[in-house]
């Protein structure tokens, strides 16, 4: 029977992680061709810049009722349902044949993915409550592997000139299948009721909404705390190679160098994650690493020199790299409060960060420099120092 229950522990724990890196392969995976969509499609800069806001706000619009759904039927179904939602949005993106049909299939991307963001986050917390350990970060490390693998098959077929219908069409129906293969084996209801099942006292002041309405402090610092980090890495995925290549006067090549550091330094350090926080604790870990990612931001931004920004650039992505799962996590053990719901009202703040990133960096650029306007993630992981705090709030 020890068997049994271990065999059943890896199997949700594998599909969680499976189910994460699926994500990230669906994210990335139409990425690379994005130069080529706009080609296609007689886009100017502009209008690529208003059809590429459909997914994000699709997200944001997703994860407010994410948490109603995934409450009501579970998160395993909600999970299966918006995985294979989610990749099979690939195929209309590629047929998109003009800016509103674009604009309108990357909204849907952003719908299934934020439902699944919210879903398979929802799961991974009832799994660590299940095993009693951490595990989230290797839940965002194994999307941070998909995502890295979404891109570089992007760029191979893109490199192949494979059509860019043939190639979502077939991405989309292979990471359908993965789908709904991988979470096969996710917690049902009955599971994931029993994972929470400490929390039968709290319980009736979920339903009622009293839970939720006393936790509403925390789940707005931690929703702060998220929007911090994701503004971030949406600096380092957008402007880290502007800066390189024209700030700093760096070649082609080389300009790509700061986010593919940064993206490799998240990457290892969630894989590596949960044993870090298991040992230190989550309030720790967010404070050690803000400190670590303004610092090193800081120094390379004040260096002028192009090696030095480039290791600024992956330590930061090395001190930001948890603080997405643990304030996920965090959302997700209020006490009282539905995993699903704790996490969709975090994440619905937290990815306005995306929203306004790139656009907010923009303007700062325009009106007092590059330099000074990547300054801006750096006074922001010292927010997240100074809001650390409120992971405590959660149940251990």
């Amino acid at each position: 029977m020890v068997s049994d229950a271990i065999g059943r522990r890896w199997t949700a724990r594998a599909a969680v992680r499976t189910t994460f890196c699926v994500h990230g392969l669906v994210s990335a995976a139409w990425v690379a061709r994005i130069p080529q969509i706009k080609a296609e499609l007689g886009l100017t800069e502009g209008a690529l810049g208003l059809a590429l806001l459909g997914s994000p706000v699709g997200v944001v619009i997703a994860v407010r009722f994410t948490g109603r759904i995934a409450a009501r039927w579970g998160s395993g179904p909600a999970t299966r349902a918006s995985g294979v939602a989610a990749a099979l949005a690939l195929v209309p993106l590629g047929l998109a044949g003009n800016l509103g049909a674009l604009t309108a299939a990357l909204a849907v991307l952003g719908l299934a993915l934020g439902v699944l963001d919210v879903a398979m986050n929802a799961q991974a917390v009832a799994v660590e409550r299940r095993e009693g350990r951490p595990l989230m970060s290797g839940m965002h490390g194994a999307w941070s592997i998909g995502a890295l693998c979404g891109a570089l098959t992007g760029s191979w077929a893109a490199h192949l000139h494979v059509p860019v219908p043939v190639h979502l069409g077939g991405a989309g129906a292979a990471l359908a299948l993965a789908a709904l293969l991988c979470t096969r084996g996710l917690l049902d209801g009955a599971a994931e009721r029993l994972a929470f099942a400490d929390d039968a006292d709290e319980g009736e002041g979920g339903r009622d909404g009293g839970a939720l309405r006393s936790a509403r402090w925390s789940l707005l610092l931690l929703g702060v705390i998220g929007l911090c980090s994701f503004l971030g890495e949406g600096a380092m995925a957008d402007w880290t190679a502007v800066y390189l290549r024209e700030t700093l006067g760096t070649g082609a090549g080389f300009a790509g160098l700061g986010y593919a550091g940064c993206a490799v330094a998240m990457a290892a350090a969630r894989l590596a994650g949960d044993r870090v926080i298991a040992a230190v604790g989550p309030v720790r870990v967010l404070r050690t690493g803000g400190l670590l990612a303004a610092a090193a931001l800081g120094a390379g931004l004040l260096s002028g020199d192009p090696v030095v920004s480039v290791i600024g650039f992956t330590l930061y992505g090395l001190g930001v790299a948890v603080v997405a799962p643990v304030t996920f996590g965090a959302a997700g053990n209020l006490p009282g409060v539905p995993a699903a719901t704790g996490i969709s009202w975090v994440t619905s703040i937290g990815y306005t960060g995306f929203l306004a990133g790139p656009p907010v960096i923009g303007f700062v650029a325009q009106g007092i420099g590059l330099t000074w306007a990547l300054a801006v993630p750096v006074a922001l992981a010292l927010l997240i120092t100074a809001l650390a705090g409120a992971a405590r709030t959660a149940r251990r």
